[in-house]
C-alpha cells in the first residue's frame, strides 16, 4: 500500500520535547505519515492497509460469527491501536536498546 500510495511508512525517532509531546508524536503517527513529496499526510496506507487486513481476517470466522462490517472496523482499529504502542516503543524502549544512533530532524528522513 505505501508505494501505491506514495507514501514512507516508516517512523522516525522524535527524541526530544517533553514526554507529552514524544507521546503525542508517536501516536499521532500511527494515522498520519510522511508522503514522498515530504509533506504529512493522512497515514492511508496504514489505515487501508488494517480494513483490508481486518476484511481478511473476517473470513477466518465460521459464517454464523461474522459480524460483517462491524468486525471489520474492529480488527482494523486494533491493528492501528498495535502500529501506535509500536511507536511508542521505537521512541521510548528501543532507541536506548540501540547503540549509535545519532539525533536527527524527523523532518529530514
Amino acid at each position: 500500500m505505501p508505494t501505491l500510495l506514495r507514501q514512507d511508512p516508516r517512523y522516525f525517532y522524535k527524541g526530544s520535547g517533553s514526554t507529552r509531546s514524544r507521546i503525542l508524536y508517536a501516536i499521532a503517527n500511527s494515522v498520519i505519515c510522511k508522503g514522498d513529496n515530504g509533506h504529512w499526510q493522512a497515514n492511508y496506507s496504514n489505515v487501508l492497509g488494517s480494513l483490508a487486513a481486518g476484511g481478511i481476517s473476517n473470513l477466518y470466522y465460521p459464517a454464523k460469527d461474522r459480524n460483517g462490517a462491524a468486525l471489520t472496523f474492529e480488527n482494523a482499529a486494533i491493528e492501528v491501536g498495535a502500529s501506535a504502542a509500536a511507536n511508542l516503543l521505537q521512541e521510548f524502549v528501543i532507541r536506548k536498546l540501540t547503540s549509535n544512533v545519532r539525533n536527527h530532524d524527523p523532518a529530514k528522513p
